[in-house]
This record gives C-alpha cells, structure tokens and sequence, in this order.
C-alpha cells in the first residue's frame, strides 16, 4: 500500500519542509564539503514536482535560520503557492515587545498562513536555556497568540524541552525529528525514557521527520528507524504524530519520495485510521491548517 493510498482520499500533508534562496537569506549552517547536495537554493517551484509525486496535497514550510525577513518572505511565498498551508516562522522570543512583533508577521503579506513559531535551541550553548524566564515568556506569547511552538532540540535536550511544556500547559507545543535520536548505534541511550516523559505531557505532538539523517551509519535501511518509529507510536499515538519530510535537508540521505516509501513501509501495520491520523489528520488539527 502505497503513503497516498495509507492517507486517502484527502492526500498527504508534509507537516516540516523548508525553502531558501541563499542570495537572499544565506544558510551559514549548510556546510559546502559534507553538505554540497543541499548548497544550493530551493525554491516552491522545485519542492512542487517532488512533493505531488509523493500525493502530498499541503505543507507547512519551516524557518531555518534566525531571521524575522526569512519569515516574511517564506509567508509572501505562501500567499502565491497553494500548495503551501502554513508557515513556522521565527521572531526573538526575548523581546520585550513580542505580541508587537508577532501582530506584525500576522499584518505582513500571507500573514494569515503564520501557524507557529521555531527557535534553533539545538544550537543554543546555554543548557538552560529552555529554563530561562526571559524565554518562557516569549513562548508563552507564541502560545496566547494562537500559534504553535516548534521544539528543535537534540535528545540531550528533551529532559529541558518536558520542563518547559509541563511548565507552560496552554501552549501547544510540536516536537520537530523526534528530538534527534543517535540512530542506526547500539543504543539509543537516554532517548526513549526522555521522549515517553515528553510524550505524557498532552499539550505536545511530534514529527516523524528528519530522521533519515539521524542515521550514523552510510547504508540505511527502514529496520535503522523503525525502533524510533515504533518507540514514538507507542509513547505518542497515531493521534499525535505527524509526516514531515524535511526536504531539502533529507537529500543528504534519501530522495523526498524514497523517505515517503519508508514510512509508509513503517507504518504499513496500523490502521486506516491510524495511518491517516498520521499522514494528515494530526497536522492539520496541531497547525489549524485552513482555518484562517
């Protein structure tokens, strides 16, 4: 059974994909000698024939880099592309005047479509930053505003991430790549114990994305995922995961098509239902996509 035919009638949504035009908004975290496949620019136009192939009908494109201007040109991107439903943006979560700054990324072009905000805390040298109360603050604004938080964090950081969402229950929060487990070693050490304690907390959904590139091995194959894949199932529930192909950065390790066929291949034994959840229904409800 194929992703589209697992998703239905209604087709697939890609709940995390990004765009860049590095002229216009260099992406200093793309290496050119271990990353060359993806030092390039990738616009709608080149996401559309990869992601039809695949039956998705709506994504939600994703910041990636700290950049208020970068969200105002992806939201301008979604307001002429209808493929694109919702944009995560970014604004500094610090500022004093956050509501200010999130009324004007709503009052930009194709504001309509801002469905949530994203930090880059994997990047963050503060272990605590997630603690901080200036911080909090500011996703706590993220949240009163309507808005989705994204959590980009490393599995060291997901004990930092369940402090936060217990500590902040209104917010609606989405765990991006299942917070990067060491996949394709050994052990997955800490992860699963600190993904279930994430996962109890009800104000949380997560992604099924990006974890191709997780693998520490050179040939990958669906049995390197399928322990996160499953683990994430079962601590989650269909209910609160969702399809997410990180394109482009998943052609350091997988066609966006060939990442499709692999999850649908780890997912091949739930239900209709289930799968559907999945493939569609979680990511339109977390992100209230086409409810503007």
């Amino acid at each position: 059974m194929t992703a589209t035919q697992q998703a239905g009638r209604s087709g697939i949504v890609d709940a995390h994909h990004h765009l860049w035009i590095r002229a216009r908004h260099p992406q200093p975290w793309i290496d050119p000698d271990t990353m060359a496949v993806i030092d390039n620019d990738f616009t709608a136009a080149d996401l559309a024939p990869a992601a039809r192939a695949a039956g998705v009908t709506e994504t939600v494109v994703v910041q990636s880099i700290a950049s208020v201007a970068e969200t105002e040109h992806l939201l301008g991107v979604a307001a002429d592309d209808p493929l694109i439903g919702g944009v995560v943006g970014w604004v500094d979560l610090t500022a004093d005047d956050i509501d200010e700054r999130l009324d004007r990324l709503r009052a930009a072009r194709g504001g309509h479509r801002l469905v949530g905000i994203r930090h880059l805390v994997q990047s963050e040298p503060d272990p605590a930053y997630l603690d901080r109360r200036d911080v909090r603050r500011g996703i706590a604004a993220v949240g009163a505003a309507g808005l989705t938080f994204d959590l980009l964090v490393r599995d060291r950081q997901l004990p930092a991430a369940t402090r936060l969402v217990r500590g902040l229950p209104e917010v609606p929060f989405v765990l991006d790549h299942l917070g990067k487990p060491a996949l394709g070693r050994r052990s997955l050490g800490d992860w699963p114990g600190d993904l279930r304690a994430l996962a109890a907390q009800p104000n949380v959904t997560a992604k099924l994305s990006g974890l191709v590139t997780e693998v520490d091995v050179p040939s990958w194959s669906a049995a390197d995922l399928r322990p996160a894949v499953d683990h994430a199932l079962d601590a989650f529930g269909p209910e609160r995961l969702m399809f997410g192909s990180d394109w482009p950065v998943c052609l350091l390790a997988s066609s966006y098509t060939g990442w499709v066929r692999v999850l649908a291949e780890l997912l091949a034994p739930l239900g209709d239902a289930e799968r559907a959840a999945i493939w569609r229904d979680t990511a339109r409800r977390a992100y209230r996509l086409g409810q503007w």
